[in-house]
Order: C-alpha cells, then structure tokens, then sequence
C-alpha cells in the first residue's frame, strides 16, 4: 500500500547538499550528478524527514491522488 504522502524537490532552489539523502531512512533520495536531489516516488514513504533537514527550504510534501 502506497503512502498518503511523498516527497518533492523543487530542483530550481535545492542545492545539492545531500541532506536530504542522507536523512532518508528508505533510500528514496538521491542527488542527481551533483545539480539537484531526486525523489523515487514509488519508495518514499512520506515521513517528511527530508523536508525538516532541508537547508533550501526545496523540498515540499504533496498528497498522492487515487491511493
């Protein structure tokens, strides 16, 4: 079952710190060749640690649609 959240990056501000990827207890994020973190939708579980630890201030909860 799919959580009710998920993690998003607004890869304009996010400046690769790896905060966020090193905080991710399921391994969901990943900074993509240095420029910007990336979220796997289908393993982010929604906690919202990513969010918190974000120095940028780029990374935002969205709800999932049709769950």
């Amino acid at each position: 079952m799919a959580s009710k959240r998920y993690a998003t990056v607004d890869k304009r501000i996010c400046v690769a710190c790896g905060a966020c990827e090193n905080i991710c207890p399921l391994g969901a994020i990943k900074v993509h060749k240095g420029c910007f973190a990336k979220v796997a939708q289908d393993k982010c579980v929604g906690c919202g640690k990513c969010e918190k630890v974000c120095p940028a201030n780029s990374i935002t909860m969205e709800s999932r649609v049709n769950i």
